[in-house]
C-alpha cells in the first residue's frame, strides 16, 4: 500500500489548470511585443482589465472542482490506503501470535477495510484517460486486485487449519477437543482428507495475486524521482508473490498426499537416522543409531531402536570402502553402512545406504528414510521444560562445564563413547560402544511420550514451529519412496540436495574422518573475494579454523571421554560447472578437481589440532557463462548437521556483505 502514498495525482492537476488559463490571457499580448516593448511579465497580470473579477471567480471555481473531482478522492484513495495497511498488520500481528481465531477475525476487518480502498479508488476511475496518470492509476488498481487474492489465500487456509487449532498448538476452539491426545491425532488425520484438496484454491489465489503483481513495473518508480522506497517495496513485493505461488505449487503434491504418509487409511513406516553432528560428515553427522517408526493415523509407535553398529553387524559380503574412508580413515578397510554418507547430496547417500540396507539380514522395509542430528533433541528437550528422564538419565539443554556443551550432549556422548566400567580383556570396545547407543532410541521415546500426554496448547505448538525450523536449518532431512511426496519435499528444500543454480555457486563440505567429536569446538569462517580482470571474473575463498578448547583425555582404559582431538577433516568445495583452479594453499594433500552433482569439485585434506588454528585458501577462475551482469547471483549451500556460520563476500578486496550462514542463502554480488 506505500505506493499509494506517492503517487500525489493533485499536483499534477492543479498546475495544469492557472496554465492554461495563463495562456488564454498572453495571447492579448504577445511575446514579441512584450520583448519589444520592454515590458517586464507579471504573473498576475491577468487579473488587469473588466473582465479581471469574472474571470478570477472562474478560476477559482476551477481550482475548487478540481480540489473536489481529483484531490479529495486521492487524498481519501490515500487514506483508505494506509487504513487498510495498518489492519493487514495487526491481522499479521494476530498470526504471529498464533491466535487462529483473532487472525480469522482481523482478516475480515482486512478485506472490509480493502473493499472501502478499492471503492475510493474507483473515484479516481477517469485516470485511466489521463496520459501518465493512468498508468499510476492501473498499477494501483492491480495492487488493490493483488490484496484480493492474497486474502482469499489466507481465508481459505485459516479456515482449513482453524479445526486442528488444537492439535498444532494455536490460540483457538478446534474441533477436536475430546479425548486422548493420541484420539485427537487420530480424528484430525482421519478428516485431513477432506481439507488437503483445498490447496489448489490456495494456489489459484496466489497465482492471481502473482499475475496481477507482475502486472506492476516497478521501473515506473525510478529512485531519481524519490520513488526509489516504492520501486524497491514493489521488487520485494514481486519476489515474495512469485515464491509464495511456485512453493505452494509445487508442494502441493506433498500436501495432497500428506494423510497418506502420516497412516490415512494404512499405517506407514519410516527409517529414522540419527546423524551425530558433532562428528561431522557429508549429510550432517556419523551415523549412530536408527530407529523404525510406525505412523497409524498420525500417532508414532517405535517399532524398534537399535545401535547402527549391530546392523551393521548383519551384512555379509561388504565391498571394499572407498578411497576418501582407506585414506584418510584408519584400519577401516571395508564400506559399513555407517559410512554410506559419503555424498553431500542426502538422496544420492541414501541410495548408497540402501544398496547396503538391502542386504541385511536385520532390514525391516520402509516408505522412507528421514535423518535428524543432535540440534533436534537439543531444542526439543529446551521446549519439554528443558527437562526429560530416559535410561535412568536426567537429559537437559543447560550447558555442562565438563564439556562447555548442553548436558544432553555429553551425557549422550558419555554413554556413546565411554563405557562406565570398561574390560578390554574381555570385551571388545566397538562391542560396548554399540551396545552402549541405543540410549538414543529410549530418549527419542521419552521425548514423544512427555510430548503426547501434555495438553496440546502447552507443547505442541512450540514443538511444531521448531520442527520446521529444525528443516528450514538442514538438521531433519527427508528421502521419501513416494514420488509425490519427494517432490513436495523437495519443494521446502528438505531434501538435502546439491541444487542447481543459474549464477555462481559454493558449498563447503567436511568429513571428520578422525573419529573424535571435535566440531564440537571447531569453528570456521569463511571470506569469498572476487576479482575482475578484463573479462574474467577470478575469486578466493578463504576458510579460517579454530579450536580453542585444550584436548581431551582419550584414553578409553582410563575411562577418558574422547572428545576433542585432531581434527581430520577431508573436505570438498563444490563451485559452478567450469570452474578452474588457479592455485592454493593449507591443504595437506595435493589438491584434485572433478565434476560432480553437476558441480566442478576442489578436494583436500587438513587437520586442526585442539588449541590451535588453521587457514585453507583458494583461488580459482569462474566459468564466463555465469558472468552476464555486473549482478550476479550467488547461492551458497549450507551443509547438513553444522550450525550459523560466518560468510562474508569482497568485491577486489572490499567487503560489500556479511551474512550468517543458518540455511541455504541466495545473495545478488555487485561486481562494479
Amino acid at each position: 500500500m506505500e505506493g499509494f502514498e506517492k503517487i500525489d495525482l493533485s499536483s499534477e492537476v492543479k498546475d495544469e489548470i492557472p496554465r492554461s488559463s495563463g495562456i488564454s490571457q498572453a495571447s492579448k499580448v504577445s511575446p514579441s511585443r512584450r520583448a519589444r516593448s520592454g515590458q517586464r511579465r507579471n504573473p498576475l497580470g491577468f487579473l488587469r482589465g473588466k473582465n479581471s473579477i469574472r474571470i478570477l471567480i472562474v478560476v477559482v471555481i476551477l481550482i475548487l472542482i478540481s480540489g473536489f473531482t481529483i484531490v479529495l478522492p486521492a487524498q481519501k484513495t490515500i487514506s483508505s490506503a494506509k487504513k487498510t495497511y495498518r489492519q493487514a498488520q495487526i491481522t499479521l500481528d494476530a498470526v504471529k501470535k498464533q491466535n487462529i481465531e483473532l487472525a480469522s477475525l482481523e482478516l475480515d476487518k482486512t478485506k472490509q477495510d480493502l473493499e472501502e480502498t478499492q471503492s475510493d479508488l474507483k473515484a479516481l476511475s477517469y485516470l485511466r484517460f489521463i496520459p501518465l496518470a493512468s498508468g499510476y492509476y492501473s498499477d494501483a488498481e492491480h495492487l488493490v486486485n493483488a490484496g484480493f487474492d492474497g486474502l482469499g489465500a489466507a481465508q481459505v487456509l485459516i479456515d482449513s487449519v482453524k479445526p486442528y487449532a488444537d492439535i498444532l498448538g494455536l490460540k483457538g476452539q478446534g474441533s477436536f477437543v475430546g479425548g486422548t491426545a493420541e484420539q485427537r491425532i487420530e480424528t484430525a488425520v482421519k478428516t485431513m482428507g477432506k481439507v488437503t484438496p483445498q490447496i489448489d484454491d490456495i494456489s489459484k489465489y496466489l497465482t492471481d495475486a502473482k499475475t496481477q503483481v507482475d502486472a506492476v513495473n516497478p521501473n515506473h518508480y525510478p529512485s531519481f524521482l524519490g520513488l526509489g522506497k516504492v520501486q524497491k517495496s514493489l521488487l520485494t513485493l514481486r519476489k515474495t508473490t512469485d515464491n509464495a505461488a511456485t512453493f505452494i505449487e509445487n508442494a502441493k503434491p506433498l500436501i495432497k498426499i500428506l494423510p497418506n504418509l502420516l497412516g490415512e487409511p494404512d499405517s506407514k513406516k519410516y527409517l529414522i537416522l540419527f546423524q551425530n553432528d558433532k562428528e561431522i560428515r557429508p549429510t550432517g553427522g556419523f551415523i549412530t543409531a536408527y530407529s523404525i517408526f510406525r505412523i497409524d493415523k498420525g500417532v508414532i509407535h517405535i517399532d524398534k531402536s537399535d545401535n547402527i553398529y549391530n546392523l551393521d553387524a548383519t551384512i555379509p559380503n561388504k565391498p571394499k570402502a572407498p578411497d576418501p574412508i582407506r585414506k584418510y580413515l584408519p584400519k577401516v578397510p571395508v564400506f559399513n553402512l555407517r559410512d554410506t554418507n559419503l555424498s553431500p547430496d542426502f538422496i544420492e547417500s541414501m541410495k548408497t545406504f540402501n544398496s547396503l540396507y538391502d542386504k541385511a539380514r536385520g532390514k525391516i522395509a520402509v516408505d522412507g528414510i528421514i535423518a535428524l542430528d543432535t540440534n533436534v533433541l537439543v531444542s526439543t528437550i529446551k521446549i519439554l521444560d528443558d527437562r526429560v528422564d530416559a535410561a535412568g538419565i536426567t537429559f537437559t539443554s543447560k550447558i555442562d562445564k565438563r564439556c562447555n556443551c548442553p548436558q544432553v550432549i555429553y551425557e549422550l556422548e558419555r554413554s556413546i563413547s565411554t563405557p562406565l566400567s570398561l574390560d578390554l580383556r574381555v570385551s571388545d570396545l566397538e562391542a560396548i560402544q554399540a551396545g552402549r547407543k541405543v540410549i538414543i532410541g529410549d530418549l527419542l521415546y521419552a521425548i514423544m511420550t512427555k510430548a503426547l500426554k501434555s495438553s496440546p496448547k502447552i507443547y505442541w505448538g512450540p514443538l511444531f514451529q521448531d520442527f520446521i525450523t529444525q528443516i528450514d536449518q538442514k538438521h531433519v532431512l527427508f528421502y521419501l519412496y513416494d514420488k509425490d511426496a519427494q517432490q513436495g519435499i523437495q519443494a521446502v528444500n528438505a531434501d538435502g540436495r546439491i541444487r542447481s543454480f543459474d549464477g555462481d555457486y559454493l558449498h563447503i563440505n567436511e568429513a571428520n574422518f578422525g573419529g573424535q567429536k571435535a566440531n564440537l569446538y571447531v569453528s570456521k569462517t569463511v571470506s569469498q573475494d572476487y576479482k575482475v580482470q578484463s573479462e574474467s571474473v577470478f575469486k578466493t575463498v578463504t576458510i579460517n579454523y579454530k579450536n580453542p578448547h585444550p584436548p581431551s583425555d582419550c584414553n578409553l582404559e582410563r575411562g577418558g571421554l574422547c572428545l576433542n582431538a585432531v581434527y581430520r577433516n577431508w573436505f570438498r568445495i563444490y563451485t559452478p560447472l567450469g570452474s578452474k583452479l588457479i592455485t592454493s594453499k593449507g591443504s595437506e594433500v595435493k589438491m584434485i578437481s572433478y565434476s560432480e552433482l553437476g558441480k566442478t569439485v576442489f578436494e583436500g585434506f587438513l587437520t586442526v589440532r585442539p588449541e590451535g588454528t588453521a587457514v585453507f585458501t583458494i583461488l580459482y577462475a569462474l566459468p564466463k557463462n555465469i558472468i552476464n551482469d555486473s549482478a550476479v547471483p550467488l547461492l551458497i549451500q549450507k551443509q547438513p548437521g553444522t550450525n550459523e556460520e560466518e560468510y562474508s563476500i569482497k568485491v577486489n578486496g572490499r567487503e560489500t556483505q556479511k551474512l550468517i550462514l543458518s540455511t541455504d542463502k541466495e545473495v545478488k554480488v555487485h561486481l562494479k
